[in-house]
């Protein structure tokens, strides 16, 4: 945890000096310096005084790093093929158990050859096309702009019933 570096980081980015920062949380220049530095760490009471000075809620520098935002840039995407129909499908986040995925099905392709199963939980947003969302005996024909959900351990498949790809944004929460 680099709370030091953070702290630097926000208070450039707000354009706050360090006399500033002491002025405002009552700080002596030397220590926000050997805080900035990682020369020293603040006690919780001093952190929380910092953090309301740069309004940023204290947690936020007690988060590690993998619990931080994290970017996909378009051009950086993990994208892979999957089944036999060859569905183009991109990584768009990844964290933990959830991950949010771009997938394109082609005229007439599905998700699966048949209805299948897993742990965990999915939400659809129809983005381009005509679907048909299959799960257990519940049958739904969908179009753009139309979303959907569902426990992902009742037996499930998308189908492309129109003349055209589709496409789908796809929220999965799975347990890890």
């Amino acid at each position: 945890m680099d709370i030091g570096a953070m702290i630097r980081e926000i208070r450039k980015r707000k354009n706050i000096t360090i006399p500033q920062l002491c002025e405002g949380t009552g700080l002596s220049k030397g220590f926000v310096s050997n805080v900035e530095n990682n020369k020293t760490s603040p006690s919780i009471a001093t952190l929380q005084s910092i953090a309301n000075y740069l309004q940023v809620p204290l947690a936020y520098f007690l988060l590690e790093k993998e619990h931080r935002m994290h970017v996909v840039r378009k051009a950086e995407r993990e994208i892979s093929m999957s089944g036999k129909a060859q569905l183009k499908v991109e990584k768009l986040a990844a964290s933990g158990g959830f991950g949010l995925k771009l997938l394109e099905l082609p005229p007439g392709g599905a998700t699966s050859d048949q209805l299948h199963s897993q742990a965990g939980e999915e939400s659809y947003l129809v983005l381009r096309g005509r679907l048909l969302a299959i799960q257990g005996e519940d049958r739904v024909e969908l179009t753009e702009g139309d979303s959907f959900c569902w426990k992902s351990c009742v037996p499930h498949r998308v189908v492309n019933i129109g003349a055209e790809p589709a496409l789908l944004l796809i929220a999965e929460n799975k347990p890890e």
